[in-house]
């Protein structure tokens, strides 16, 4: 048994059994693989895939258990790279963040800067994507530390704890309108078109969950996955935006006006995870303190060791 059969079983079910994408994905030959899995299969006495002919089709029960110890086996030889990295070279390496495009242009630039001024020689990775590709970024251990404001508090195998709170606002074009009105409210807002969020992005569900217990439906006219892309169609006067409130800047948004709504959309929480069981570097526990100054790596650690005990 080697650390290269491991990867070709873990790798396997991740690409869908596709023994050619597994290949590609380890540089290696699609005969390579076949053979890993059978001189595995032969040493261990069982059958680990489900087989159809000459495709693999899913894992056989003991496969199932199987993969629970590779993934932990996997872990556990990366953590053991990143702690002799930690102390052979501790202030040099790779950080991969994952996050959302609201987090990463709004809410992560002053931590990246403050970040990059005390570790120069840390490359920072930072990948946008959906909060349910962050949560297999991190589960998959592609990712050190995640960022979102949906899923990850929810999910059994990360550890998550809250960055900070915010609300959504609504923005208008300078001469809406809404602007009119001495004092606007939610139902005045869903006589127009809106344009937010795509689901399950930057805390839409809450949106819709507002104006369903006041017993409205608005007509959601356009959805994107990112604020500037809903302030520039609000700009052109397409509909009123709803937004995240650290997303607007007056003196950046010149064309738009914050409609004072007070505080009609509930708090959401963004929240930092890693994956449990993942040692994180000193690097990595400061760029998590800089978002969120009580989680100093005393701290951080203690946590991790203890949600790894359990």
């Amino acid at each position: 048994m080697n650390f290269q059969q491991l990867r070709i079983i873990r790798e396997t079910v991740r690409q869908g059994y596709n023994l050619t994408e597994v290949a590609n994905s380890l540089y290696t030959s699609q005969p390579g693989v076949s053979k890993h899995i059978r001189d595995l299969e032969e040493e261990l006495g069982v059958e680990l895939f489900i087989r159809k002919g000459k495709r693999l089709i899913g894992l056989t029960e003991p496969g199932k258990e199987l993969l629970v110890v590779v993934e932990r086996m996997l872990l556990d030889a990366r953590n053991i790279k990143n702690l002799a990295d930690q102390y052979s070279s501790r202030d040099v390496g790779l950080l991969t963040v994952v996050t959302t495009h609201t987090q990463a242009r709004y809410s992560l630039p002053t931590v990246v800067s403050a970040f990059k001024s005390a570790f120069p020689k840390v490359h920072l990775r930072m990948h946008q994507g959906s909060p349910r590709e962050i949560t297999q970024m991190l589960l998959d251990g592609q990712a050190d530390i995640g960022i979102a404001t949906e899923v990850l508090a929810h999910m059994d195998d990360l550890i998550s704890f809250p960055y900070y709170q915010w609300r959504h606002s609504v923005v208008v074009k300078n001469d809406h309108p809404l602007l009119k009105l001495k004092a606007p409210t939610l139902a005045d807002v869903a006589e127009y078109p809106i344009i937010t969020y795509q689901e399950g992005f930057t805390g839409r569900i809450k949106i819709d969950e507002t104006f369903q217990a006041q017993g409205l439906s608005p007509d959601i006219a356009i959805s994107a996955l990112d604020s500037d892309v809903i302030k520039t169609y609000v700009e052109l006067g397409l509909g009123v935006g709803i937004i995240a409130s650290m997303a607007y800047n007056p003196a950046k948004d010149n064309g738009l006006t914050l409609l004072d709504l007070g505080d009609v959309f509930p708090l959401n929480t963004t929240s930092i995870a890693v994956r449990k069981g993942h040692y994180l570097r000193s690097f990595a526990c400061t760029f998590i303190e800089l978002c969120n100054p009580d989680m100093t790596e005393e701290r951080l650690q203690s946590l991790l060791n203890e949600r790894l005990q359990d």
